[in-house]
């Protein structure tokens, strides 16, 4: 990881308002927009969360994932979101992501930063009373490109154990 320090506080403003712009691309349910935000070659994973039984810390299970893309499998997600065959989507989800503490750090590369951050995700589906409510741990990697800021990386692992929901459709 690199020193946080090297990093200028206008950089950082720039990253973070970056971070509030992906989230209301995906609240908004502008995927393509949102597809625009990320790298050609964007590695996108979430592991899955155990617990064991003796132990008060939570794990995280070394090769199982809930999600784990790449451009072209987000790509697909999205074009299927598109169609009428997305049947887990009937009717649409309306998010609400709450991207919190935001910390931006330098790395190795040029032009490259790691950004850890806490996401906080409100979701409801049609006339349903009970929404789902989803913590999640970020660390993304933004990296500067032609034409602005790009998700590189997102690894996201949930809070709980758990996932109360059907399906889970929806980016984090």
């Amino acid at each position: 990881m690199g020193d946080p320090s090297k990093v200028d506080r206008e950089t950082a403003l720039d990253i973070q308002e970056f971070m509030y712009r992906e989230a209301l691309a995906l609240d908004e349910r502008r995927f393509r927009d949102w597809l625009g935000m990320l790298t050609d070659d964007i590695v996108y994973e979430v592991p899955v969360r155990v617990t064991r039984e003796a132990r008060a810390e939570w794990e995280l299970a070394p090769t199982s994932r809930i999600f784990d893309d790449d451009r072209q499998t987000l790509e697909v997600r999205v074009q299927r979101l598109e169609t009428d065959f997305s049947w887990a989507e009937q009717p649409p989800s309306r998010t609400r992501h709450y991207v919190t503490n935001v910390l931006v750090d330098a790395t190795d590369v040029l032009d490259e930063y790691l950004v850890h951050s806490n996401c906080f995700i409100y979701r409801s589906r049609g006339d349903n009373p009970n929404p789902s409510l989803y913590s999640l741990s970020r660390k993304d990697t933004v990296r500067r490109e032609a034409g602005g800021w790009r998700l590189a990386r997102r690894w996201a692992a949930f809070d709980q154990a758990l996932i109360n929901a059907h399906n889970l459709s929806i980016f984090v």
